[in-house]
């Protein structure tokens, strides 16, 4: 039997554990924290289709089957039925990739049925676009559901080095630990390329630091709250987004904007995540008057982005240790996981995520 370390407990390692497992293998999971705490942590993610690169798209349009299978194997709902509202000129653009893909089923949205739609948006008469099997991941119940499965898998300790062995495997060492496996996956978010540099793998990570803000819904919603895009600068911002909870009695809003870190993790201005949760109130009280603009929660977490754009993604290999690397993967978990899982057990990356590939380039 293959055994494979996943070096990682994100939405994206879990996902890599359970396909490992589907496929035969023997897995452990190192996770120095809580899984799912750290670039995965919050209430809700929005999973659209949208996306400039068609390839990912397509790429995401399995992912949303593999969610519906999670769903019949777990017998909880993942992903909510409201679907993503997208509003703005960008609308044309997005229409125009999906156009490509007509399994997915997106159109515009009058005035008249985003209100209904949305009824905590203020009024908008602009271009708006639903993605109808979009809509809220349900990030608690996802992790409830993969940990119930990989429990006895989990190994709490921080990894401190990944290296190829001489026996022809690699080797994960740990803070209490020295273990030997066929393969080594590494999805530890920001941790993840100073772990593959030490293996001979460079992946060239930008790191920066993003807030996102939940505030409270005014009012009793009488039906269940799609998530929402922003790009029309029609209230003070671009690239917002925003998801609900699971009771849509909450919306996390954020901006697609970030602020710079250096490569050794340290803020290059502290007060820039204040600002940027200082903008999503107040772009709250212009847009979102169904939302009460004192927040409610914070969501602080580390982005990893590709220098090929804001939706880069890629797997890096070499032997036997692979690398994921990327922004806004977390719909794209079950895919995610799927492909690494075939790296390990095959040795041969999908040629999409290649890095070469350059998937959802901007």
């Amino acid at each position: 039997m293959t055994r494979v370390a996943v070096v990682g407990a994100g939405i994206i390692g879990l996902s890599a554990a359970h396909a490992l497992r589907k496929a035969g293998a023997d897995v452990l999971v190192y996770e120095s924290g809580t899984p799912g705490s750290g670039q995965s942590a919050g209430e809700s993610r929005i999973f659209r289709h949208a996306h400039d690169d068609v390839r990912l798209a397509a790429f995401v349009r399995h992912s949303r089957t593999l969610w519906r299978n999670w769903e019949s194997d777990f017998g909880v709902e993942l992903v909510s039925p409201a679907g993503a509202i997208a509003i703005g000129d960008s609308v044309e653009d997005k229409l125009r990739v999906l156009s490509g893909l007509p399994e997915i089923p997106v159109e515009l949205v009058p005035p008249g049925q985003l209100a209904a739609r949305l009824p905590i948006l203020a009024a908008f008469g602009g271009k708006a676009m639903l993605d109808a099997e979009g809509g809220a991941i349900r990030t608690h119940a996802a992790f409830t559901a993969l940990t119930g499965e990989l429990e006895n898998l989990l190994v709490p300790d921080h990894v401190l080095a990944v290296r190829h062995s001489s026996d022809g495997g690699a080797e994960v060492r740990t803070g209490t630990r020295v273990d030997r496996f066929d393969h080594v996956v590494l999805c530890a978010g920001r941790g993840t390329a100073a772990l593959a540099r030490s293996a001979g793998l460079d992946i060239p990570i930008e790191l920066a630091a993003h807030a996102r803000v939940t505030f409270r819904v005014r009012a009793d919603v009488d039906v269940p709250l799609p998530t929402f895009q922003d790009a029309s600068g029609l209230f003070g911002e671009t690239g917002v987004y925003a998801a609900p909870s699971a009771d849509s009695r909450h919306f996390a809003v954020g901006l697609s904007e970030v602020t710079a870190a250096r490569p050794d993790g340290s803020l290059v201005d502290p007060s820039a995540l204040e600002s940027l949760a200082t903008r999503a109130s107040a772009y709250v009280r212009k847009a979102l008057p169904g939302l009460d603009p004192e927040p409610a929660g914070y969501v602080h977490c580390w982005v990893t982005r590709l220098p090929w754009g804001d939706d880069g993604v890629g797997i890096w290999s070499t032997g036997n240790l692979s690398a994921v690397g990327g922004h806004n993967l977390f719909k794209q978990a079950p895919a995610l996981g799927e492909a690494l899982a075939e790296t390990a057990m095959s040795g041969v990356v999908p040629a999409a995520l290649r890095p070469e590939s350059r998937l959802g380039t901007s």
